[in-house]
């Protein structure tokens, strides 16, 4: 025990952390906020270090390449000692992490907790709730899977679309134009280094917060918050009524964390780990991918959607939604905090928890993207391959073993889920055509890995020749006046 003293002695003497450990323990919180109403908190913190630990071990196997994160996920599963169960662990660690946030934050809007003096409180909760939601559909996308793929195929797409800035983010997001060999690495920088970083920052801070500001009191109905006042009546309350952290609020937390990284273990050991599904491979698209469970409501939205309300939704929907999360507390920062004297907020909450769980629940049967009835075996049209080169009837077969029948229609026999091919050489030069085919866009993915390059050239030829007879196909203007002479 001397010797332990000593050692004690010696750090302290170097550190000097006793005082704000001993500090952070003895703070006071009011003594009804000491309740099981208030545990989520410290739960989603005891959560995020059990992903630190587990992501930890994970990264020691995975490789973040295209052509080797697969397999080294199917190594984990099944070759290295309790692999899948650490896998298992992270995987439902994540889908508890997201629930125990959001139940949180609900919270939090009602009990009033969000106003004065905890604007700034507010606002890091949404950050880390942002975060949070990051650190998941990164962690999808590293089992490149075909869920993986795909998901990420639609989020580039979505990304794409953001004014000005849509090609920069997605060659910052990829590594480049298409998903190749920088994606993955782009990606396990960001889940393993940039989010969880700025969440151990952001998770600090909001720590400060809560012991500089304290934790909020019962809302009792009458008792209302105004800024003249508010801070000087806390301190009043904490006087007369306030405990000890420790042991006094702690014991609810520690037993409620505890019985949460049961739960997990216990979905760990009876479920085991989240994918990998097939390998990842664009070409097959008889395939129907779901997100991760937190995303389903967003799949089910894109895939009801008019096409039309596509891009309008996508980049002012976010937009408005972040926009209202941040203000509500400098909107609504004083007056009741209790949620029986405020109908609004409780039918607010009702209302996005209902919306949300009814499209989580259409995401089950929702199509993917728009109708796709049409099968590899669909032939292309006669008419398409008569008095085609050689080199043009080679591009017809790709067309054809690659399935882009299955997407896209001849007239009128084939997928509906891209547009029609029939008159694409009158609306994209050969330069388009081949960008369009190697990179991808829109709703479509990018090929660039999956062919080679002379069966990118015989595709693009076959391409060139859809164009109605007597109208000829688009040219490169620039090209065409250099073929003249030059430009004049």
């Amino acid at each position: 025990m001397r010797l332990i003293k000593e050692l004690g002695a010696w750090f302290e003497a170097r550190l000097q952390i006793a005082a704000p450990i001993r500090e952070t323990m003895q703070h006071r919180v009011p003594r009804q906020s000491a309740s099981w109403a208030y545990v989520f908190g410290s739960a989603a913190l005891i959560v995020f270090m059990l992903q630190l630990v587990t992501g930890i071990l994970l990264a020691l196997l995975y490789v973040p390449s295209a052509g080797e994160a697969w397999n080294s996920l199917q190594i984990l599963n099944h070759q290295v000692t309790l692999g899948w169960f650490i896998r298992a662990l992270h995987g439902w660690g994540s889908n508890f992490m997201i629930a125990i946030v959001l139940i949180h934050m609900v919270q939090v809007v009602l009990l009033g907790a969000y106003k004065f003096p905890r604007e700034l409180t507010w606002v890091v909760g949404v950050l880390l709730l942002l975060m949070t939601l990051g650190m998941a559909f990164t962690g999808q996308v590293l089992r490149f899977d075909q869920d993986a793929y795909w998901g990420l195929g639609i989020g580039a797409s979505i990304s794409s679309r953001i004014p000005v800035l849509g090609p920069w983010i997605v060659n910052l997001l990829l590594g480049g134009p298409i998903i190749g060999g920088a994606t993955l690495s782009r990606f396990f920088a960001l889940h393993v280094f940039v989010i969880p970083g700025s969440l151990l920052a952001f998770v600090g801070l909001h720590l400060l917060m809560v012991l500089k500001l304290g934790i909020n009191e019962w809302p009792m109905p009458g008792r209302v918050v105004r800024r003249a006042t508010y801070v000087e009546e806390y301190h009043e309350l904490i006087r007369k009524e306030g405990i000890p952290f420790v042991p006094g609020a702690i014991a609810k937390d520690m037993f409620f964390a505890g019985f949460i990284l049961l739960a997990i273990a216990a979905c760990a050991a009876y479920f085991g780990p989240f994918g990998p599904s097939g390998q990842p491979d664009p070409t097959i698209i008889q395939t129907a991918p779901r997100p991760d469970y937190f995303f389903l409501w967003l799949y089910a939205v894109l895939s009801l959607l008019p096409p039309s309300m596509e891009t309008p939704v996508l980049l002012i929907g976010p937009v408005i939604v972040l926009g209202a999360l941040l203000a509500l507390p400098f909107i609504s920062g004083e007056g009741e905090k209790s949620w029986r004297r405020r109908p609004i907020a409780v039918l607010t909450i009702l209302l996005v928890a209902v919306s949300l769980g009814t499209f989580t629940d259409l995401a089950g049967h929702a199509p993917w993207s728009p109708v796709m009835d049409a099968g590899s075996a669909e032939p292309i049209p006669d008419a398409y391959l008569k008095g085609r080169t050689a080199l043009e009837r080679q591009g017809a077969l790709v067309f054809q073993a690659k399935q882009c029948h299955n997407c896209h229609a001849l007239s009128g026999a084939g997928g509906q889920r891209g547009p029609e091919l029939d008159r694409v050489a009158v609306h994209l030069t050969q330069d388009q055509l081949i960008r369009q085919v190697i990179q991808g866009g829109g709703n479509m993915p990018a090929y660039g890995k999956n062919l080679s390059p002379a069966e990118t050239t015989a595709l693009v030829a076959f391409l060139e020749t859809l164009h109605p007879a007597g109208l000829a196909p688009a040219r490169d203007a620039s090209r065409a006046s250099e073929g003249e002479g030059g430009p004049h």
